[in-house]
C-alpha cells in the first residue's frame, strides 16, 4: 500500500516538472524571446473610461467650453513738435499689452472677467480655444474698485455657465479652477483645489486709471488651486458645474529680502459681488443696438497734422502743465491748470484754476503736450468733454510754485461740456 502510495506521488511530481519544463521552453522559445501573444497581453489593455467616474470630469464636460481668453490692445502715438504747434503725426501702433480669460455668462454674448485684464485697453479681444480668429469684444460695463469688468461679443456662440450662490460655500468644498494661464498655450486648463478660507479681507494699494493712488479693500474666497499668471478673470466653480468666484491674484514670495515661502494661495472675487453689475449690463442691453460691425475701434479722426500752427485754431483759454513726478500716486496724471483766462471756452465751461484734465473726449490725457494735441485736433465751435480731478486743497494752492501734497485731499472727478472758438492768445 505504501509502495503504490509512494509509486503515485511520484508520477505527480515528474508530470508537474513536465508541465513546468514545457511552460519555459514555450516562454523562452526563439532564443529566450517572448511570443507575440505574451506582448500582446502586456500592451494591448483597454481602459473603460465609462467606469472612470469623477466631479471634476463632470464639471469639465460642461463648462470648459465656456471659458476664453481675453487679449488687452493699447495703441501709441508717435508726436510731432514745433514752435507753435503740438500735434500727431498719424503714425501709431498697436502692442498686446497683456491676457486674460473670460467666462461667457449669458447666451447674448456677455463675458465675465477681471477689470485689471482690460484696464487701459484700446481695444479688447476674445479668442476661443482651437480658433485662430479674435473676436472683437465691447467693454458692456465695469467697477475698477471690485476688480471685475462685462463683455459684450456679439455673435459668440458658447454656451453659457449658470451663476451660483457664493453665499452658500463652505469651507473644504472642491474648488474647480479654469482658465488660460501664460495664454492660448495652455488655454482652458483645469487645476482643483478646495476652498481655504472665507472673507478673507484684501486691502491693495492701486491705480485709478488716471494714476491717482488709492487703497482698495475687498473680501474674497481664498482657495488652494493652482492660479498663474493669465488665469484672472477666469472662473472658479463647484462640483454642480456653477460659477461661484472670479480668480483675481495669488499670493508669491516676491521682493529680494523676501525668504518666506508660499505655496497655493489663490484669492477669488465671490460671484454675488459682481451680480449687481451682472444685472445692470443685463438690463442695459439692446441687441438691436449691437452688431458685430460696431465692435470695430472707431477711426481717429481728431489728431491735430504737424503743421497746425497754434495761433488762429480753437484753445480753451488755459496756462497747464504737467503733474510731477514726485507728485504722481497722491494726484492723478494729467494736466494741471494754472490758469483760466476771463471769459474763455475754459471758464464758460466751468474749468477752474487747481483742476487737473485727465480725460478728454474719453480719452486719458496724461500729460499737459497730450491734452494740447486732443484740443488742436477740433474746430471752432467743437463740443468736447472733459473730465477733471478737483479738489479744495489743491485750489487753494495753485499759485504757489510747490504744492504741498499733505493739504490736497480726497477730492472728486467732475465732467465738462466746453465749446471751442478761436481766442487771440497764445494759451491752450
Amino acid at each position: 500500500m505504501n509502495n503504490k502510495k509512494m509509486t503515485k506521488g511520484m508520477l505527480a511530481l515528474l508530470l508537474v516538472t513536465v508541465m513546468l519544463s514545457l511552460t519555459l521552453i514555450n516562454a523562452f522559445a526563439d532564443d529566450g524571446k517572448l511570443s507575440d501573444a505574451d506582448i500582446d497581453a502586456i500592451i494591448n489593455t483597454q481602459t473603460d473610461a465609462s467606469q472612470v467616474t469623477s466631479p471634476f470630469i463632470t464639471v469639465a464636460d460642461s463648462v470648459r467650453n465656456s471659458v476664453v481668453g481675453v487679449n488687452n490692445y493699447t495703441t501709441s502715438y508717435s508726436y510731432n513738435y514745433g514752435y507753435g504747434y503740438y500735434g500727431r503725426n498719424g503714425s501709431s501702433r498697436e502692442n498686446l499689452s497683456g491676457t486674460g480669460s473670460g467666462v461667457v455668462i449669458s447666451s447674448y454674448g456677455h463675458v465675465l472677467t477681471n477689470y485689471h485684464v482690460v484696464e487701459g485697453a484700446s481695444r479688447v479681444t476674445v479668442t476661443i480655444a482651437n480658433d485662430e480668429s479674435e473676436h472683437a469684444a465691447l467693454v458692456a460695463g465695469y467697477d475698477a474698485d471690485l476688480d471685475i469688468a462685462i463683455l459684450l461679443v456679439p455673435g459668440l456662440e458658447l454656451p453659457a455657465v449658470p451663476l451660483g450662490d457664493s453665499d452658500q460655500l463652505q469651507v473644504g468644498e472642491w474648488a474647480i479652477v479654469i482658465g488660460n494661464p501664460l495664454g492660448e498655450e495652455f488655454a482652458r486648463t483645469l487645476t482643483v483645489g478646495v476652498v481655504s478660507a472665507l472673507d478673507r479681507v484684501v486691502t491693495d494699494t492701486s491705480y485709478d486709471r488716471y494714476g491717482r493712488r488709492t487703497s482698495i479693500t475687498n473680501t474674497m474666497i481664498q482657495v488652494d488651486a493652482a492660479i498663474n499668471s493669465g488665469n484672472s478673470g477666469g472662473g472658479m466653480f463647484n462640483v454642480l458645474g456653477q460659477l461661484q468666484g472670479i480668480p483675481s491674484r495669488k499670493y508669491s514670495a516676491s521682493g529680494f529680502f523676501t525668504t518666506t515661502s508660499i505655496d497655493n494661495i489663490g484669492m477669488c472675487i465671490p460671484i454675488n459681488v459682481a451680480k449687481p453689475l451682472i444685472e445692470q449690463v443685463l438690463r442695459d442691453y439692446d441687441g438691436s443696438m449691437v452688431t458685430e460691425d460696431n465692435t470695430e475701434e472707431p477711426q481717429d479722426t481728431t489728431a491735430a497734422t504737424a503743421d497746425s500752427p497754434l495761433l488762429g485754431k480753437p484753445r480753451l483759454g488755459v496756462t497747464v502743465t504737467s503733474i510731477t513726478s514726485q507728485a504722481v500716486g497722491v494726484l492723478p496724471q494729467g494736466a494741471l491748470v494754472k490758469e483760466v483766462e476771463e471769459g474763455s471756452p475754459a471758464s464758460e465751461g466751468g474749468l477752474l484754476p487747481g483742476d487737473i484734465i485727465v480725460e478728454v473726449d474719453g480719452e486719458i490725457t496724461a500729460s499737459s503736450d497730450a491734452v494740447i494735441a486732443k484740443v488742436q485736433g477740433h474746430n471752432e465751435g467743437d463740443k468736447i468733454q472733459l473730465k477733471v480731478f478737483r479738489d479744495p486743497g489743491l485750489a487753494a494752492q495753485i499759485e504757489n510754485s510747490m504744492i504741498d501734497l499733505t493739504q490736497v485731499g480726497e477730492g472728486e472727478y467732475v465732467e465738462l461740456t466746453v465749446i471751442l472758438r478761436v481766442i487771440d492768445n497764445r494759451s491752450m
